[in-house]
Order: C-alpha cells, then structure tokens, then sequence
C-alpha cells in the first residue's frame, strides 16, 4: 500500500491481526464540516465515554475536535464493547435524549455484532447523529473525485479503482444499482494513461438489436437501409480512450461474440466493411445482474473479468450517508443554508434507512424533501417513496388505533410519543393529533419524561 495514504498509529500493527476497530462517525452536527470526522474506539474490549467533550473526532490524519455541541451532555455516555463484539451503551446522569435506531433509550442497551455491522444510529440531544459502526482497517486520506466515504468499505473502493487505473486489463464493476457503478468507472479512467482520450458510455440496454452493430463497430456507407455515409461506432469515437459498456448483461446475443473478440485480439470489423480495424480501446463494463445466471457468453465474462470490483451497496456503509448528504446539499446551493430547513430527526430516518435504490435514490429523496420543506410541507418520508416499514422492536400501545376511545396518558410509552415527536419535527399540534390526545395533554406527557421536554422546547 502507498505510504502516502496510509494513516500511521501505534493501533495498526495490533489492528491487523486482531478483529474490527470500533468506528464512531459523525453523520450529521449543526456544523456541517463536522460531519465525516470520526474517532476510533478499542479493538478489542474497551470503552468510549461520549459526551460534549470527550472523545475527539476528526478526519484521517489531522487533529480533532469534541461534538462540542450545546445539545450533548457534559456527561458522559458509555460505549463498550465487549470480547465477544457486543457493543453495550449506558445512559449519561444527564438529561440529554438519546435514541439508538430510533429507540428512545431510557436504559442500558446491548447491541449484537451484527447489529453493529449494519450501523447503529444513535441520536444525540435531537442535534447530532453517530453512527457506531466497525472499521477494518485505520482511516486513510485516499480521495478519489466523487467517491465519496469514509467507511473501510468506500476506503477500500477507491484503493482498487486506483490500482485498476494503474493497469490496463478489462475492468468489470458489479454492483446493485444505483451505487456509482458510472463514477467508479470515470475515476479509473481519469486516473489512468488515457485519461486526456476520449471517455465514452453506452448503455447496452439501450441498444437497438437491429442496429448494435453498426453503433459499436461502426458501419461502411450503404451497409444498411438509410445508412447514407459511413459510421465511425462507437469503438471509433473512444479511439485511445476507455469505452464503458454499462448493463453489459443485456448485450445482444449478436454482439457477444464481437466483443469477445475485441477483447482477445483488439480486431473489429464494422458493418459492411472490407476490411478489420484495429481496437485502441481500454473496455469498462459494469452491471447488477447475476451474469453466471443468465444467458452470457461464459467466454466473454471471463474475460471482461481482468480487474474485478464489487460496489459496496449503501446498507453496508450507513457511515457515509451523512457525507453524502451534505454533497447532494451542496448540489442544490448553500449547504448550510439548505440543512437549516431539514429537521434532524427527518435526517436520522434518512440515515436509518436501507436505500435498496442506493445512492442514486437518497439523493432523489433528499431533493424532492427540500422542495417540501421549502413550500412548507411536512417531512414524512413516506409521502417521497414507498420504503418497507422496519419491524418495531418491541409492542407499544398503539396510540393511532386508539383514537376512538379515551386514551389515557401512562398507556402511551414514552419510546412512541418520541417516534411521533420526531416524525412530525417536535412541533406539538401534529404530533399531539396523531398521538389522538390534545395538546395539554401532549405537555404533561413532556413534562412526565424530561428527556423529550428537552428536545420538544429546543427542536433543531
């Protein structure tokens, strides 16, 4: 590995052979340039106080800085993990609300391995969101245009997108869509010997059956009806360059055995053409689809297979949701200015989820939301997309259900007053009607649990 992109600590020789790091990163704080910036916990049992002042966070290989955020408590928080990879976190004597996945946490709370794989959320004093998460490996500085992450999973991305730049071998990017399957194949290009060629995409899927042909290989003047001068193709317009073939599992069965040979030999003969041109083409493909399952030439994966490269989805690295969310931000104008429209707690649910759709569908919801939030529209996420409702974990009373009889204020626990709460921006109309009790009532309860008093008189 390149030095120069290596951070150095007297963890990493004992990283290496032991099990994950515990990674705690900032997915979202009122200063935006916060959000990224991480602090690396034990790699093996051990614990981390979480307060306002302690532990620093940062970014790879520059100092770091507390939350220092009004919101979290001078007192401590503690995250520990066990030898077994359960992750324990006991409350602060203060009175700051805390929430993990959503859970209002009113008491200790013991998180799986597992759970810790998938990202846990935790809220702090209804203004900051960490996730707590496992690194395999240190933070590095190793950025790549538009690769955006600071997950061990987008760190080792961007690691094999530079050394698949490094050669020329075929390149096959799987991934689900919407990961950035485009981005990753432009980085290997721009960091490539043919990054001042042309860069040329296709998507196979698109492609006419009938005229594939002649739009990949080019075709001679006459070779087909209407062809009244000669086609250069699409080889021919990346001459010296990189072609990326995206949804290269849809390609024409016709086409299959050209490109193999392109691939074997460099040789191509366009439509109609007397004679075989000669390919100085670097090829990227890139598709979501099972190609082993499907009817693909068996020949040709093998060879698109030179340099191989698996897209993390984002479930897998809910750590760099926050990152992203501040560059699709950033997109539409003032960042800062655009994040004070978006209540934290629509944040969190955003961060919680699982994105089958991936980076290209947070980002489509991110700006339908800001078009909401700026006609003055409540924030619910279910109003932008139809996302799987998560299973709730434990009973609550149902306070929804209950709206034709009298509800009585200890009936409704305090974990579903929070989700209310939270999904309506801690604004106490709304969330007292959906809640099916008025809004008095809604002020005792706050007054019954000072953990969402806080929140409900400081929404951020």
């Amino acid at each position: 590995m390149n030095d120069e992109y290596t951070l150095t600590s007297p963890l990493a020789v004992h990283a290496a052979r032991a099990g994950p790091l515990l990674g705690l990163t900032i997915l979202w704080h009122p200063e935006l340039d916060r959000i990224g910036q991480q602090h690396i916990g034990p790699p093996e049992a051990g614990k981390v106080e979480l307060s306002r002042y302690l532990p620093m966070f940062g970014d790879a290989g520059l100092a770091g800085l507390p939350l220092g955020h009004r919101s979290v408590s001078r007192a401590p928080l503690t995250i520990a993990r066990d030898g077994a990879g359960n992750v324990s976190i006991s409350m602060a004597s203060g009175r700051m609300a805390v929430t993990a996945n959503g859970q209002l946490l009113l008491a200790a709370a013991v998180f799986t391995p597992e759970q810790v794989t998938r990202g846990l959320v935790l809220g702090l004093g209804g203004a900051i969101l960490v996730c707590v998460h496992w690194m395999h490996g240190l933070p590095r500085q190793n950025a790549l245009p538009g690769l955006l992450g600071v997950s061990s999973a987008a760190i080792r991305l961007r690691d094999q997108v530079r050394q698949a730049a490094a050669v020329s071998l075929p390149v096959l990017l799987l991934g689900e869509t919407g990961t950035g399957k485009d981005l990753a194949a432009r980085a290997i290009h721009a960091g490539g010997s043919r990054a001042g060629a042309p860069y040329v995409a296709v998507n196979m899927a698109a492609l006419n059956e009938s005229l594939a042909v002649a739009d990949l290989f080019g075709a001679a003047k006459g070779a087909y009806t209407g062809a009244q001068q000669a086609r250069v193709g699409l080889f021919g317009e990346a001459d010296g360059g990189t072609l990326f073939l995206d949804e290269i599992g849809d390609t024409p069965q016709v086409i299959q055995p050209m490109l193999l040979r392109v691939l074997e030999n460099g040789e191509y003969r366009p439509l109609g053409a007397s004679r075989v041109l000669h390919a100085n083409v670097r090829l990227i493909a890139a598709t979501d689809q099972d190609l082993s399952a499907r009817q693909f030439s068996p020949a040709l994966l093998h060879r698109m297979e030179g340099f191989l490269i698996r897209l993390p989805p984002l479930r897998e690295r809910r750590e760099d949701i926050g990152l992203l969310l501040r560059h699709v931000l950033a997109e539409q104008g003032d960042a800062a200015v655009l994040a004070r429209r978006l209540p934290a707690a629509f944040i969190e649910i955003l961060c919680r989820q699982d994105w089958p759709g991936n980076v290209r569908q947070l980002a489509q919801v991110l700006r339908r939301a800001l078009m909401a939030a700026h006609s003055g529209e409540a924030l619910l996420l279910e109003t932008f997309i139809q996302m799987p409702a998560p299973t709730p974990p434990a009973p609550v009373p149902s306070a929804i259900a209950a709206r034709s009889t009298r509800i009585r204020l200890e009936e409704l626990a305090p974990q579903e007053v929070a989700r209310v709460l939270r999904v309506h921006g801690w604004q106490i109309q709304p969330a007292a009607r959906e809640l099916g009790i008025s809004r008095p009532s809604l002020y005792k309860l706050l007054a019954m649990y000072p953990q969402l008093r806080r929140n409900a008189e400081s929404p951020t």
